[in-house]
C-alpha cells in the first residue's frame, strides 16, 4: 500500500454498519495507538483482520488515536475502505 499523506484522528468519526459482510468502524483520538477488534471470525480470520486495520492505518500515516472496529464478515476491501472514511471524517 502507496502511502499518503499524513492523517491525523482529530475527532471522533464512524463509518459502516452491523450488517452481514460490513463492518462498523469507529475512530477517535488517543495518545498512542489502540484497536479493539470484534468480530464474529474472529478465532478464523482475526490476525488478518487486525493486519489489514494496521496496514490501513501505516498507508494514512496514523500513529495515534483509537480504533474500534465490528466485523461481521467483511472481505478485506471492505475493511479497508470502511478504516480510511473514518479516518478521512475524523481529520476534518
Amino acid at each position: 500500500m502507496k502511502r499518503g499523506k499524513f492523517m491525523e484522528i482529530k475527532k471522533q468519526a464512524v463509518c459502516g454498519t452491523i450488517q452481514s459482510n460490513d463492518c462498523f468502524v469507529r475512530v477517535a483520538p488517543g495518545e498512542e495507538l489502540s484497536l479493539y477488534l470484534e468480530s464474529t471470525v474472529l478465532d478464523a480470520f482475526g490476525e488478518q483482520i487486525e493486519l489489514v486495520v494496521r496496514e490501513t492505518l501505516l498507508g494514512l500515516g496514523i500513529t495515534r488515536g483509537q480504533i474500534y472496529l465490528e466485523d461481521k464478515g467483511a472481505l478485506d476491501y471492505t475493511i479497508r475502505a470502511r478504516v480510511e472514511t473514518a479516518v478521512k471524517r475524523a481529520n476534518g
